[in-house]
């Protein structure tokens, strides 16, 4: 029993002594490391998706100046999307592999209002080049999508996706 107490006090002792303290290291890191960084993430992603478009040859995806890939393949005749509008859509999201993201259903509509919404920026731009309905396919590089982070869910942190977009309506 006298070894167990002495066990108990000097663990006692030996808990309650003075932590030691670890220092972060400074980490040197320039502004040059860090576009040279995204220059090469964005070539890798550019890579990425003149792949996917090489297997899908029939798309005739336009790049715009932003760098969203988009592609109407069904023509409407209905009215203008335009800014401080609100939209009703259907849309399949997916990643470039063919993951299935998100979906609206069958008999389903998204409501949002354009350039005013948690939508992508891919998505606010893409619809702009649409009228009612309109079908188009997008793909919409990260730093139109969610970027660095992701969506925190079913979207990875710097992940081009692809859009399939309807406009259903525009209703004010």
């Amino acid at each position: 029993m006298k070894i167990f107490w002495i066990i108990c006090f000097s663990s006692i002792l030996y808990s309650c002594g003075p932590e030691e303290v670890q220092q972060d290291k400074e980490v040197k890191w320039s502004k040059k490391q860090s576009t040279d960084l995204n220059k090469e993430l964005t070539e890798r992603e550019k890579i990425d998706i003149k792949l996917y478009l090489d297997r899908h040859p029939s798309w005739k995806m336009e790049e715009t100046g932003s760098g969203l890939y988009f592609f109407k393949y069904e023509e409407g005749d209905g009215v203008a999307a335009s800014s401080g509008r609100v939209a009703q859509v259907q849309f399949d999201i997916s990643l470039l592999d063919g993951t299935k993201c998100y979906s609206t259903g069958v008999d389903e509509v998204e409501e949002f209002k354009i350039d005013h919404s948690h939508v992508e920026t891919g998505v606010q731009e893409a619809i702009k080049l649409m009228r009612e309905g309109d079908k188009a396919k997008m793909i919409i590089p990260s730093h139109l999508a969610h970027g660095l982070t992701g969506d925190f869910n079913k979207i990875p942190p710097l992940t081009a996706i692809v859009v399939d977009l309807q406009l259903y309506k525009i209703v004010r």
